[in-house]
Formats: structure tokens, C-alpha cells, sequence
């Protein structure tokens, strides 16, 4: 019983960790319609930055700074800010696939940086010994993972807050407007691309966010963390939980996480050994016919709001 509850928590922390992540997308998707399929390249940001900022002394690499572990999240939030507000300066000029196709490059700037940086990211090996939170507990292992769930649940809590708040201002509106009648908010004065930028970075902040936080929470990272199979999960989670809906960014994350566990598990207990690794990708395979029922039954998604309504 112990075992299984542990396991619970490590399972919803996990699924947290990608609902921050998928809170960012709804905020620059589902809010302003940016089409952002870089997001594995801004979580990565976010993570190396924390990390290299909090890691202690080591001679093959740059680090050994020592920041607390809240100061490397706000270093990792506010350089992920400045580097999504630089792409979106550089490129919100495009639109749709074109603007997809630049992201997804950034994305894959940043892993070969990570990969290749050797002395500052350790390079093919990852970042190491990246301080957790409450370490001492790690004796004990439950309430070790269910302390961790608290600080994760806590932080997923104030980055919906948040969003919430922002959705409903007036900077909120004028994002839906811009989405809704790009002509009409424009003759009202407003700047499109000015406010797309704002939306990007703060978008790329909340994934620089996740990103530092799920550092901390594993204490190692590696470039093939974020490969384009991470942006493929957040995505399909909005899409399952409901694209401008908030608390379905949060329900949707949870939902895809356990179906790509289930999927994972189903395959190591009924594929034989020697074909588990052909089969893996039957995870993906797993989120793609989910993603098709759903949105058969629901086009929205689960809390996608309807037609004429802002984010929830």
C-alpha cells in the first residue's frame, strides 16, 4: 500500500510538471494563437538554466554557483522569458505552419547546444547532482515523493492562479481579440505584435518554470530529455483537456500522462523483451487514437470553451 501511494505521487507530480508546461502553450495557443511547436527547446532552457546555477563545484563544467533553489526557478523563468521574447520579436511576423517551422527550429537549436556545449550543459552526459528539494527526506522515500507532490502541486496552483487572473484582465481580452479579429483590436489602437511578444514570453517563462522544476524534481537532466516527442505530449494534451480552457490544460495533462504510462506498461507486460524497444513506440500510437476518440466525441476537448467564450 506504502509502494502504491508513493508511486501515485511520483506518477501526479510528473503529471503536474506537464500541466505547467501545457498551461504555457494554452496561454500562447489557446489565448493569442501562436503556434509555438518549440517547447521542448524552452523547458530545456529553463532546466539548464536552474540547474547550472544551483549545481555545486564540478571541474569538466561551468557551474558551481550554489543559488538557492528559488532563485535558480526565477533565473530560469526570466531567461526563458527574454529567449521567447527574442524568437517572437524575430519571427511573429510569420504565421501558422511558418511560424511552426521557426520554432521547431529553435527547439532544435537548443538540444545541440545542450548536446554540444560540453563545458557548459556536460554535454551527451547531462547536468548532475541538481539539488531537490527537502533532500534529506530521500531515506524516505514516501514522504519524500509526497513532499515533493506538495511543492509541485503548489507551484501548478499559483501558475493557474495566475493565468486565470491574466486571461480575464485586460491584457487577457485584448490577446482574445487579436486571435478573435486581428483588424478590429488593431483599429482600437492596439499593438498585435506587440502584445503576441508579451504573450510569448510570459508563455516561455511558465515553460522555463516547468522545466526548472522538473529538474529539481529528478536531479539530473540531459539533452535527450527534451527531444520533439515532449512537444508532441503537451500538445496533445491541450488538445484532450481543451485548447483556452485552463483548467482543462491541467486535466488534459493528467489524463495523456496516465494513458502514456498505461501504454508503457501494458507494453513491457504483454510484448516480449526482444521486441520492447520495437514497441515502445506504441506509446505514441496509444495518445494518437485517444486524441482521435476524444475529439470526435468532443472537438473541443474536455473543457474547451464554446463558441463566443473566453478561457476558463
Amino acid at each position: 500500500m506504502i509502494d502504491l501511494i508513493g508511486y501515485g505521487a511520483f506518477f501526479l507530480s510528473t503529471a503536474l510538471i506537464f500541466a505547467i508546461i501545457t498551461l504555457g502553450l494554452n496561454l500562447q495557443w489557446g489565448l493569442t494563437g501562436l503556434f509555438n511547436v518549440g517547447i521542448a527547446g524552452f523547458v530545456a532552457i529553463g532546466a539548464y538554466t536552474s540547474a547550472i546555477l544551483t549545481t555545486p563545484d564540478t571541474p569538466d563544467r561551468i557551474g558551481g554557483f550554489g543559488w538557492p533553489i528559488l532563485a535558480g526557478w526565477a533565473a530560469a523563468m526570466a531567461l526563458t522569458a527574454a529567449a521567447a521574447g527574442f524568437t517572437g520579436f524575430a519571427t511573429l511576423r510569420l504565421k501558422s505552419d511558418y511560424l511552426a517551422i521557426t520554432t521547431f527550429g529553435v527547439a532544435v537549436v537548443v538540444q545541440l547546444a545542450a548536446l554540444n556545449a560540453v563545458g557548459l550543459t556536460g554535454g551527451p552526459f547531462g547536468v548532475a547532482f541538481i539539488p531537490r528539494p527537502f533532500a534529506g527526506l530521500q531515506s524516505d522515500p514516501l514522504a519524500f515523493n509526497l513532499v515533493n507532490l506538495g511543492i509541485i502541486a503548489a507551484v501548478t496552483l499559483a501558475c493557474y492562479l495566475a493565468l486565470e487572473r491574466l486571461s480575464r484582465s485586460p491584457w487577457g481580452r485584448v490577446l482574445r481579440a487579436l486571435r478573435e479579429d486581428e483588424r478590429a483590436a488593431i483599429s482600437l489602437g492596439k499593438s498585435a505584435r506587440s502584445y503576441r511578444i508579451q504573450a510569448f514570453a510570459v508563455g516561455g517563462a511558465v515553460m522555463g518554470l516547468a522545466g526548472a522544476v522538473q529538474a529539481h524534481f529528478i536531479g539530473f537532466i540531459a539533452p535527450d530529455n527534451y527531444i520533439p516527442t515532449l512537444t508532441f505530449q503537451v500538445w496533445a494534451m491541450l488538445m484532450v483537456g481543451g485548447s483556452g480552457s485552463n483548467r482543462g490544460a491541467v486535466m488534459g495533462a493528467v489524463v495523456v500522462w496516465a494513458v502514456w504510462i498505461g501504454a508503457g506498461w501494458l507494453t513491457s507486460a504483454l510484448v516480449p523483451v526482444d521486441w520492447q524497444a520495437r514497441a515502445a513506440s506504441l506509446q505514441i500510437v496509444a495518445i494518437g487514437v485517444m486524441l482521435c476518440l476524444i475529439l470526435l466525441g468532443r472537438p473541443q476537448g474536455f473543457f474547451g470553451p464554446r463558441r463566443g467564450r473566453g478561457m476558463e
